[in-house]
């Protein structure tokens, strides 16, 4: 098996996906803006996803990439894909399964994957587990003030997703597929406070924000306009439409995926 770049290698998912690679012997090689938290004997290369110049001495010699684009918008996202498509064979993207989502970037980006001779195949997970750490703080103090709580999702642990994508990378038979990736069942952002607050050993309240209140918020965090209105617009139609959990996962691991509970035990100090 040829060498695999990883980027994104120091986030959420893709520091799984380097562990896991890394543990199995292969041929793995880290791009990250910061290569110091990536793990110890791992070969890295420094750079960034929007100074597209940067990915060139990462593409050497690489057969397959995972590729988690960092933005809220394309940008520069295309020629990123062309210098993926004149270097490796194939690519594993970590797009994303929005409601509507025919104008998102994530299917704009998976537009331009698909124009390239390259093999490709992309991951769609839902909700993350780990977007509820957001809330750190405000479960400290007892209380959750926010938008949609009956809003129900399947949420998915961080490093099911790795485990998915390594599982794709390292076998045949995913050429031009798109996987719906969610946890294994559908809880409500109040049930999802709840499931945290017993796992931290801590009664925490949840409190209705009207999205106006929360869209201000998001602007002074996220400022992209687009892309908070396309977050709300999401959260607000799980309540009557709830994302609904797939067996994907079950599927390609022989396991089941991991649940809510499990991730908050695995993240519980970061709530406490």
């Amino acid at each position: 098996m040829g060498k695999i770049l990883v980027t994104g290698a120091t986030g959420n998912v893709g520091r799984h996906v380097v562990s896991r690679l890394a543990k199995a012997g292969l041929d793995v090689r880290a791009f990250a803006r910061r290569p110091e938290k990536v793990q110890a004997g791992v070969e890295t290369v420094q750079g960034d996803l929007t100074v597209p110049e940067s990915l060139e001495p990462a593409l050497k010699d690489v057969e397959s990439v995972f590729l988690l684009w960092p933005e809220f918008n394309v940008g520069n996202a295309g020629e990123v894909v062309e210098a993926i498509a004149r270097h490796a064979r194939r690519v594993v993207y970590l797009s994303a399964h929005v409601p509507g989502g025919e104008n998102t970037h994530y299917a704009a980006i998976e537009r331009l994957i698909r124009r390239t001779p390259l093999k490709w195949t992309f991951l769609r997970p839902g909700g993350f587990a780990a977007n509820t750490l957001v809330w750190a703080e405000q479960i400290r103090r007892g209380v959750v003030r926010w938008p949609f709580g009956q809003a129900s999702r399947a949420l998915i642990h961080e490093r099911d997703i790795a485990s998915v994508a390594v599982h794709v990378l390292t076998s045949a038979g995913h050429s031009g597929a798109a996987y719906a990736l969610t946890g294994p069942a559908e809880l409500t952002q109040i049930e999802q406070v709840r499931v945290i607050g017993e796992v931290i050993g801590r009664e925490v309240r949840w409190e209705e924000q009207p999205p106006a209140e929360a869209r201000e918020q998001l602007m002074e965090a996220w400022g992209d306009a687009a892309f908070v209105e396309q977050a709300l617009t999401a959260w607000g139609s799980f309540v009557d439409a709830p994302e609904r959990a797939t067996d994907t996962v079950q599927r390609l691991l022989g396991r089941p995926a991991l649940t809510f509970r499990q991730w908050a035990e695995d993240h519980a100090a970061d709530f406490r």
